[in-house]
């Protein structure tokens, strides 16, 4: 068995995210899709002792571009106002001093494009949690633009036996089309895990930083314990 997954960049992603790519074999980062302003692509959330915060990596937006053409906007220090987020509202967190010259050194690269700053920080992000899953361009292959299409390319172009879907993949998949092709439709069953974050109560859904600087080694342990099952397959019934 072979089971890829696949999803369009993120930055600095959530938990959910890695959990995607800690279940397969393979990840295909789907940066030839259009990029989607105000989404997850450039922006993530981190916890404050208001609730959380957006950190958000300015872009310079044309409609209709892809995610692999999209430019950062180098006129704003988003580094530094970043850095200091992380620095203030993750000051009590045991493992924070650890991990954080290696975002330090990510931040400190001059990015131009969007999807190399995402890969950067995901790539930095896996090695820290322990997630030795590979990468590979959804840009560097050849790919049909119909999204259930495309899917199955890429499936095809990896030789994946099964595809690890998102819990919303009905939405934007030709079910039946798509199990003709041959590869097994699985969806993710994620719960998120529940740990001491530096302020009460606890909140779901940041950035899996969250947990790697108040969990530090055992953050990766943590994420796989929670998972509830095994994924399981989908019917287009």
């Amino acid at each position: 068995m072979m089971r890829v997954a696949i999803h369009q960049p993120q930055f600095l992603p959530w938990l959910g995210y890695l959990d995607k790519i800690d279940q397969a074999e393979l990840f295909v980062v789907l940066d030839s899709v259009q990029f989607k302003k105000n989404e997850w692509q450039n922006r993530n959330r981190i916890r404050t002792s208001q609730g959380w915060q957006w950190l958000t990596v300015p872009v310079l937006h044309t409609f209709g571009q892809r995610i692999m053409d999209t430019r950062i906007n180098q006129t704003v220090d988003w580094q530094g106002k970043h850095l200091r987020a992380v620095e203030i509202h993750y000051g009590r967190a045991a493992h924070r001093d650890r991990f954080l010259e290696g975002l330090r050194e990510t931040y400190r690269r001059p990015w131009e494009k969007l999807s190399d700053l995402n890969l950067a920080v995901l790539k930095w992000l896996l090695e820290t949690f322990g997630i030795t899953t590979p990468l590979r361009l959804a840009s560097e292959m050849s790919l049909r633009v119909d999204p259930t299409d495309r899917l199955i390319d890429i499936c095809r172009a990896v030789g994946a036996t099964h595809y690890l879907a998102g819990s919303g993949a009905a939405e934007y998949m030709d079910l039946p089309r798509f199990e003709a092709s041959g590869v097994t439709l699985e969806v993710q069953d994620f719960r998120h895990p529940v740990y001491p974050q530096c302020y009460d109560p606890f909140i779901p859904g940041m950035a899996a930083i969250d947990l790697l600087f108040t969990s530090g080694d055992d953050a990766l342990r943590q994420l796989r314990e929670a998972r509830r099952t095994p994924a399981r397959s989908m019917s287009a019934g």
